[in-house]
């Protein structure tokens, strides 16, 4: 059924309008940040819907990338949403995000980020940590080969006073790293390989959970003459060491154009 509805959706996208071949599609991977900040006067909103089978739960969430005002400088905030089979859906935290273009090259960006973390989620309800954070990404991209590129990932949060299990106040701490290689088959059509590996604890002295995911998956993108670009996608999150066992279907969809 989701096969078919991404099929479905690629298809009427298609038709929207004739194409404009602009070169290699630059959007974030899946789980991975790409180190490509947004053009002037260029926005982009991300949507992702990820699935996971075994845990009967959801995650969406709504990114938007503003340059500010050029390359160099980008301004994004993202917004999540949640679900299981206990609860119908919650706000999350959400982010708000600033990225600086260091490196912008033909072969390799690199493009840290900052990010304010903002409680807006409903800790009693599991759906955030009752407290503010602050977040750091180090989002390296090289291109290794004319039609294979590798991106790589580097971070962590650092949540102040959050509220944990029965509403005691500690800091909690999360690092994570992160690695695809990106298969660009066609210009408009790329292989993905993605992996995730995340550890978070609570402080001081607090136990830490670790969490491990290998995905594969494709995206395709679709220019049109009024310079709206669409890339739609799809993955398998498949959990590895600490998380064997999780199964997961991950949706995307990005869409870029003018201000």
């Amino acid at each position: 059924m989701i096969r078919r509805t991404v099929v479905l959706l690629a298809f009427a996208v298609a038709r929207l309008g004739a194409q404009k071949p602009t070169g290699p599609i630059e959007d974030n991977s899946f789980l991975v940040e790409e180190a490509y900040n947004q053009e002037r006067g260029v926005i982009q909103h991300i949507n992702t819907l990820q699935f996971l089978g075994v845990a009967r739960q959801w995650g969406y969430s709504f990114t938007e990338e503003w340059p500010a005002p050029g390359r160099r400088h980008q301004l994004s905030v993202t917004i999540p949403l949640g679900h299981n089979a206990y609860q119908s859906a919650r706000l999350g935290d959400a982010a708000l995000n600033y990225r600086f273009q260091l490196v912008d090259d033909s072969s390799v960006a690199f493009a840290p980020r900052a990010s304010l973390v903002v409680p807006t989620g409903n800790w009693r309800e599991g759906a955030g940590l009752g407290a503010p954070g602050a977040q750091w990404q180090l989002p390296l991209s090289v291109t290794l080969a004319p039609a294979l590129v590798a991106h790589s990932n580097v971070g962590g949060t650092y949540t102040f006073n959050a509220r944990v299990g029965d509403a005691s106040r500690t800091d909690v701490t999360e690092f994570h790293l992160a690695q695809s290689l990106v298969w660009l088959a066609r210009e408009r059509f790329n292989f993905m390989l993605e992996g995730v590996w995340s550890r978070m604890s609570a402080l001081p002295g607090g136990s830490a959970t670790e969490s491990g995911v290998i995905s594969p998956g494709i995206r395709w993108g679709y220019d049109f003459e009024n310079g709206l670009q669409v890339v739609p996608g799809i993955a398998f999150p498949i959990g590895v060491g600490p998380s064997r066992g999780q199964r997961g279907v991950f949706l995307y969809l990005s869409f870029e154009h003018p201000r």
